[in-house]
């Protein structure tokens, strides 16, 4: 920083910093005195629109003994910041819109009433996708904290960062696995004909080709079970997966931990000079995918049938509208699909100037992330119908299957059946995956690097990237074993899913309601300049956590044992599964606890009060900004 051995500080030019500001002399005995840092500051002055505010006068007489002091935080003159405004909202689309869009929103559509789920689903995010969503947008921009160091708002809740920061680091140990899959395909996807295509010898007499022209594998003229041979090539080829886990989990295929490192690859060059070097690959990130789908899209509607798979996807089936399975499934799809509650929307918007308009970013984000599941829905169900053309079904449903298989088994079959160039549909349908996944992994890196450096600012973007990709691969190797899906599977129900509707309640209570609504509208005040309207604060402090609690309440109720493929696990992996749930949740009390040991106060009662305030150096890490927070909220 400019003039850190002198004590001089030149502010940022930044049409988005409330000021510039400086300091040049030493603390004074008297007068107001701001500290910063341990250095106790009287020479405060504010250049607000070409106005100078003047200095507080000296106190005297018995007012000199009653000085009034503002803890100011230490500037962090290492902490990064978007280049452009635009690269804040391409990551933000590169991370919301991802594989769930593609992959699993249609399939979930299809088996929630088709058409009928849109509108279930988009009340529920204007009720929690988009409240939630602009609500870590602001809350991220107005503290420039990352997601754990941003609960300084509120120390006795800062369990929630750490337990959101374990929930992604489970996700993001296994999203690469996925990455080393679709990179697998896709490579595979430029051999002639495509390898999954045909049937191999040895999976005789049980197997059927996935080119066009071969029977149903349901085909009632047979009395046998046919399998595909795209599902073949997939648990057999790609996986070599084993009938259990009873016996352990094998040892990592060799081309599978080389794809696997490729993806980690390109997510460290992604990140190697952290929002910087992320913000320019942003671009790609987010708009390659839409160039993809929209070749996909204008050719799926040429092919035969294609209009009747569109439209088998978009036809309501209203009796479903009224069934709670619907409304679970849309909450979410909504949850999981804008990537609220994890910690990295609170991430990428500390990266933001202070006055950016998050609003509009926030609006346009859960918009697109909308229109791309549609979009993606209106893709694929073309081509599925093109699928059920060919084969000559009329149920356009029973072509697909869930899961990883509707991306790795029946996309690639229905791909197969294509007579004009299946190749090329199939290397731009993998490279579109590949690349969504790339941008979600990109943030969810980032939102651990980011916890890194706020606890470390000495430690470098590329030291904490190679630490994580390294330690990524390691792990990540688990998941590329025979019986790595598995793994995936039980780390994903108790890791991610179960983990993340609880502190997400969690921390939707620790912003509306201990650290107050009111009090989060007065810093969207300050720092945009209007008041959040009835519609906002109604979200934040009833409907949205109410909604939560009550499909928290729901997804109880229904609690199933957790199987794979019909497959029930050891009771040991029930046990190991339980205490990944039971650590991510252990850092909500072990954090309040620490945080009431290391208030201030003479008694338990008073410690236990302060842990449920801001720390003095909450609000904006800029001096002059924080100066005049502090003067806005007192005389508020």
């Amino acid at each position: 920083m400019e003039g850190r051995d002198n004590n001089g500080f030149i502010g940022d030019n930044s049409p988005s910093i409330a000021g510039q500001y400086r300091w040049t002399t030493p603390a004074a005995p008297n007068g107001v005195h701001v500290t910063h840092g341990g250095l106790a500051l009287t020479d405060v002055e504010l250049a607000v629109g070409g106005k100078t505010v003047p200095r507080p006068t000296p106190a005297t007489g018995e007012d000199a003994g009653r000085v009034p002091t503002t803890i100011i935080p230490e500037p962090n003159a290492d902490r990064d910041q978007w280049g452009k405004g635009v690269e804040f909202l391409m990551s933000c689309i590169a991370m919301s819109v991802g594989l769930g869009n593609v992959w699993r929103f249609p399939f979930v559509a299809l088996e929630n009433g088709g058409g009928a789920f849109v509108i279930p689903y988009i009340i529920v995010l204007l009720l929690v996708g988009k409240p939630v969503y602009y609500m870590e947008m602001i809350i991220g921009q107005f503290s420039s904290r990352g997601s754990v160091k941003v609960y300084d708002m509120a120390p006795i809740m800062r369990g929630v960062g750490y337990g959101q920061l374990f929930s992604v680091t489970a996700l993001i140990t296994y999203y690469s696995s996925l990455m080393a899959l679709i990179a697998r395909y896709m490579i595979d996807s430029f051999m002639n004909p495509l390898p999954w295509a045909h049937c191999r010898s040895e999976w005789q007499p049980n197997c059927i080709d996935s080119v066009a022209g071969s029977a149903s594998p349901n085909d009632s003229s047979s009395n046998r079970t046919l399998t595909s041979s795209s599902e073949l090539y997939f648990t057999k080829v790609v996986l070599k997966e084993l009938d259990g886990i009873d016996d352990g989990i094998g040892l990592p295929d060799l081309r599978l931990t080389l794809f696997l490192v490729l993806s980690w690859s390109l997510v460290f060059l992604t990140l190697i000079k952290g929002v910087k070097s992320s913000g320019k690959a942003s671009y790609f990130l987010a708009l390659f995918p839409y160039v993809v789908m929209t070749v996909l899209l204008v050719r799926a509607c040429t092919l035969p049938g294609a209009v009747d798979g569109i439209v088998y996807f978009l036809k309501p089936q209203w009796d479903k509208i009224y069934d709670p399975k619907v409304w679970y499934a849309a909450v979410t799809q909504c949850f999981f699909s804008l990537s609220i509650c994890f910690g990295n929307i609170i991430m990428y918007s500390s990266y933001n100037k202070f006055r950016h308009n998050v609003y509009r970013d926030a609006t346009i984000v859960t918009s697109i992330d909308t229109f791309t599941s549609l979009l993606a829905g209106c893709t694929i169900f073309g081509i599925l119908g093109h699928l059920a053309h060919v084969t000559g079904k009329t149920d356009v449903g029973n072509v697909v299957k869930s899961d990883a298989g509707l991306a790795f088994i029946s996309y690639p079959e229905a791909i197969a059946k294509f007579e004009v160039l299946p190749q090329a549909f199939s290397v731009l349908f993998f490279l579109m995956l590949f690349v969504l996944g790339i941008g979600s992994n990109v943030a969810m890196t980032s939102c651990v690097m980011t916890v890194i450096k706020d606890q470390f600012p000495r430690v470098r973007n590329w030291q904490a990237a190679t630490i994580i990709a390294i330690c990524g691969v390691l792990l990540g190797s688990i998941y590329v074993t025979p019986g790595g899906q598995y793994v995936l599977k039980l780390v994903d129900y108790y890791g991610a899913s179960s983990i993340a509707l609880v502190l997400a309640i969690a921390e939707l209570i620790a912003i509306g309601w201990v650290y107050g609504v009111d009090r989060l509208c007065k810093d969207t005040e300050f720092m945009l300049g209007h008041r959040p309207n009835l519609y906002w604060r109604l979200c934040w402090r009833w409907i949205t956590p109410l909604l939560m609690f009550v499909i928290l309440i729901y997804n109880l109720v229904t609690l199933e044992p957790l199987m794979y493929k019909q497959y029930v696990y050891p009771t040991v992996a029930y046990g190991i599964g339980w205490c990944i749930f039971a650590f991510g949740l252990l850092q909500l009390p072990i954090w309040a606890a620490y945080a009431v040991y290391k208030q201030s106060g003479k008694s338990l009662n008073e410690k236990i009060k302060n842990a449920f305030k801001p720390t003095a150096a909450w609000g904006p890490i800029d001096p002059a900004t924080h100066y005049e927070y502090k003067k806005f909220i007192d005389e508020d």
